[in-house]
């Protein structure tokens, strides 16, 4: 089960319902070939009104295609895991670059079709890793298909709970890094719409990746009027899950069951014994949309961004220490027993005599004068031995005396040594997008280099074909990032995080009289010459240069994996 959970990535549907047909059940063991209906549902999934839910509309069967059928030449069908709602969800192979993909299909003349397009497409364009990513959407030959990435190593947060509930630092990391995501998708204009269980997956490495980001809304038409309210609603209820093993609402659904029947929603610390405080008051914070209150006073949690910040203000949740166990008796081998090569012995043999321990040698008359001699001479030649080395230091210092010469102690010599001073960080005054074609890619994500996070970064967009972004004539200068340290300074060296091990950077100055520079021409002051920076990437000058603009200029970008290429920058500092 959990195998095919893990390959079965966006699937049509992410629900607890009921299947379709036997046939379409039979595909996926993961529970995705499944049929729409509101069993298990929040109150905001069932409406039908402005508010938000799904549209009820007539549409065409979905498209008629078997296994080995070939899309634009490429894409291999390979198994069905869902037919539903005139659209159908595949298992594919990728014949050019030789992997697995996911492919959703329905007819061009499908109601839903304008959107699923225009939402796999801006999916495709947020270029966020913590994504299932969108690789193509195409429309061709009176079909629309959309091919995402499939993940065989990841698992389904529905096969997760079916175990039962989540140790505290495991329920932590999901909903931290859910709601980071989102509030970063929000940012972007993007909604999910339909986050639950089968829509998250956990790495081998405990990263959670979302799947199914605007394309799974649009492909069953679920709108709704607040969509971040919505989604910040669906991660408290997978937190609650977390914690609980139990559903937040009246019904069962996702394989958890749902809260008795008349109680309202209680807080999960009063559903199951020794839940974590802190993350009970945070699901109630986030399922507070729903007519829940917090146990204290804080206001409810309506936005990723506010939960996000919510779970960053508490203390951390550390993971639980390993245990112990104690290594087996140490068991001695044959051959330290004694018995290596030996036959084994018979009932009838007849044991073998003990024999006596020796006497304790040197008992004798004679012996115990030797011993006495002995220790006479080593107590002598110890005596010799320290009266010469008393007289031998006597000599020295003498000597030293006579002379007027001492030798310094270490004190003496560090004390007109000068301690090497230590580089600092320098502040900066902000930060841009080097553009030397006037064209920018992410300005409005900018500010993540330079804010001293480890969890934001500058990325660039996913480009294909080329390292050197694309190939693209906007790009033929490359990108990075321009800082501001507001004046001119002593700049000694740079200390920068990348977001990706394996860009081609380059680190330069501007001269002392530079203002607002933006071409490579006006940063003349060399401190990190062209190299292919890895995770980390730090320069330490011999001798400082003046400047108040220091750029980060990236050439080329590594790949990303997916035949396409892709970088970025999560921090920098400049040191003084």
């Amino acid at each position: 089960m959990a195998e095919r959970s893990t390959a079965a990535v966006d699937v049509a549907d992410n629900s607890g319902d009921e299947p379709l047909t036997a046939k379409a059940d039979e595909a996926t063991t993961d529970g995705t070939a499944q049929a729409e209906d509101t069993k298990g549902a929040s109150p905001k999934d069932t409406e039908n009104t402005d508010g938000g839910g799904e549209r009820s509309e007539a549409v065409p069967a979905s498209p008629d295609l078997h296994s080995g059928h070939k899309l634009a030449g490429r894409y291999r069908l390979e198994e069905c895991v869902t037919r539903l709602d005139g659209f159908s969800s595949w298992r594919a192979v990728d014949e050019k670059l030789r992997r697995a993909v996911g492919v959703h299909l329905l007819p061009a003349d499908h109601p839903r079709a304008r959107s699923v397009l225009a939402a796999a497409r801006s999916s495709a364009l947020l270029g966020d890793p913590r994504f299932v990513q969108v690789l193509d959407a195409v429309e061709e030959n009176d079909l629309v298909y959309v091919v995402h990435e499939w993940l065989p190593d990841a698992t389904e947060l529905t096969a997760l709970l079916a175990t039962g509930p989540m140790e505290a630092h495991d329920a932590y990391q999901l909903v931290s890094q859910l709601s980071q995501a989102m509030a970063a998708a929000h940012r972007e204009g993007l909604s999910h719409l339909r986050l639950t269980p089968g829509a998250v997956l956990r790495s081998s490495t405990g990263q959670y990746r979302i799947r199914g980001l605007a394309v799974n809304a649009a492909l069953r038409g679920i709108t709704a009027e607040r969509p971040l309210r919505t989604d910040t609603e669906a991660i408290g209820a997978l937190l609650y899950a977390a914690l609980t093993h139990r559903w937040p609402y009246g019904d069962d659904a996702h394989g958890l069951a749902g809260l008795p029947k008349g109680l309202g929603l209680i807080a999960p610390d009063q559903v199951r014994a020794g839940v974590h405080r802190g993350l009970s008051e945070l699901a109630m914070r986030a399922l507070a949309n729903d007519g829940a209150t917090a146990s204290r006073q804080e206001p409810p949690c309506t936005t990723p961004d506010e939960l996000a910040k919510a779970v960053a203000a508490m203390p951390r949740i550390l993971p639980p220490e390993p245990t112990f166990t104690a290594p087996p008796a140490y068991q001695r081998t044959t051959y330290q027993q004694g018995t290596y090569g030996r036959p084994s012995s018979h009932p009838s043999a007849v044991t073998q005599p003990v024999m006596a321990a020796p006497p304790p040698p040197l008992q004798s008359r004679a012996g115990r004068a030797l011993k006495w001699t002995v220790s006479a001479l080593l107590i002598a030649a110890l005596g010799l031995g320290s009266w010469q080395l008393a007289e031998a230091l006597l000599d020295r210092t003498k000597s030293s005396d006579d002379t007027g010469v001492t030798e310094p102690n270490e004190d003496d010599k560090n004390k007109g040594e000068k301690p090497a001073p230590s580089a600092e960080p320098l502040d900066i005054a902000g930060a841009t997008e080097f553009m030397p074609d006037g064209s920018g890619i992410k300005q409005r994500d900018v500010a993540n280099s330079v804010d001293g996070s480890a969890g934001t970064s500058w990325v660039t967009p996913r480009y294909e074909g080329f390292a050197n972004f694309g190939n693209l004539p906007q790009r033929k200068q490359g990108s990075g990032i321009i800082v501001d340290l507001g004046k001119v300074r002593d700049v000694s060296g740079v200390d920068v995080s990348m977001y990706r091990s394996g860009q081609t950077t380059t680190v330069l100055a501007a001269s002392p009289d530079a203002s607002s520079p933006s071409t490579t021409a006006d940063f003349d002051q060399p401190i990190v010459k062209r190299t292919v920076a890895g995770s980390t990437l730090k320069e330490k000058l011999d001798e400082p240069v003046r400047t108040r603009y220091v750029l980060i200029h990236i050439t080329e970008l590594p790949s990303d994996g997916t035949g396409g290429y892709r970088g970025g920058i999560t921090d920098i500092s400049v040191l003084g």
